[in-house]
């Protein structure tokens, strides 16, 4: 079983290709109306500024990859205190959407940076996007061949589009994120404590969740769930909440509530076969602990669900 894939797929998260940069001289680029996205930039040429309030301003050269959390409001730009010429959003947003390059600044361009975008489902209850630090930030030459060699594709990608470009660039996107969490466990393991993919790196606790995620519905107990990882109920106990600070039954609580709301969302099977697929024999214990979760029943959930997704876009309730 693969618990990140499963995350990622339950949670909702969508990549989607920003902006192609080209700047130089003077220049500047504030992005403070995505509160709904997590960004990424990757450096392709040349160096920038990232700042964000807070923080002290960071150096990016070409090839650094850094992952800025959902809401954060932040600059880019050629210095830490950059004051140049602040690019049209509306226009950024255009040439987005066409794959035009965004030009910037007072000079020709030496610097070169792709934007990317990933939203998710903000209701779901398992999250990796939004549980990540404000940045995420792997330096050029210490990742792994992986994300160089993605990021080099999305690169060759957007500056020789060819047949079925759209399809490669949306699948590259995605495996971008993927490289740069892996990059990031693997160069920076301490700083992915208390985030859900902490529980990747102990592995106990690893194989603990990999049982839980291939057989959600099974009666897990922490003795059972100890014994089909092989070590002491009392091991299991103590490292399961030290790691993601929830003892297994309320982590698989959580994961079910998860997979209901998918099926419920998605599918149109009855309660009575929504229950037993989460691991509930019972359908009023079920109800209860969807209601508790979301906040709804699960009828109700099911009914707003749909009528969300068949309201036009940008309507309001």
């Amino acid at each position: 079983m693969d618990p990140l894939s499963d995350v990622l797929s339950v949670s909702g998260v969508r990549g989607a290709l920003g902006n192609r940069v080209a700047a130089g001289g003077r220049w500047a680029m504030a992005l403070d109306d995505c509160a709904g996205e997590a960004v990424l930039h990757t450096v392709t040429s040349g160096s920038a500024w990232l700042s964000v309030p807070g923080r002290d301003p960071l150096e990016l050269a070409a090839g650094d990859v850094v992952l800025v959390g959902a809401g954060v409001r932040h600059t880019l730009g050629d210095s830490a205190v950059a004051v140049g010429p602040r690019c049209d959003r509306a226009a950024a947003v255009r040439r987005g959407r066409t794959g035009e390059v965004l030009t910037l600044g007072t000079a020709p361009a030496t610097t070169g940076v792709v934007t990317l975008a990933y939203t998710c489902d903000r209701t779901a209850l398992t999250q990796v996007v939004l549980g990540l630090p404000d940045l995420v930030h792997v330096r050029a030459g210490t990742g792994t061949p992986g994300l160089d060699a993605t990021v080099r594709l999305l690169r060759e990608e957007l500056a020789d589009p060819r047949i079925a470009s759209t399809a490669v660039l949306s699948r590259l996107v995605d495996v971008v994120l993927v490289q740069l969490l892996r990059a990031w466990l693997d160069t920076r393991p301490a700083t992915c404590r208390g985030t859900w993919l902490a529980m990747t790196q102990d592995p106990v606790v690893g194989r603990a969740l990999e049982q839980l995620h291939a057989d959600p519905a099974r009666a897990w107990t922490t003795s059972s769930l100890a014994g089909a990882v092989s070590v002491s109920r009392a091991t299991l106990a103590r490292r399961f909440p030290a790691v993601i600070g929830q003892t297994p039954a309320a982590y698989l609580t959580t994961w079910r509530m998860d997979l209901a709301a998918v099926r419920l969302r998605q599918g149109r099977e009855p309660v009575e076969v929504v229950a037993p697929a989460v691991g509930y024999t019972s359908v009023p214990a079920f109800t209860r602990a969807f209601t508790r979760a979301h906040g709804q029943t699960p009828g109700r959930y099911r009914t707003e669900a749909r009528r969300a997704a068949q309201a036009p876009e940008g309507a309001t309730a």
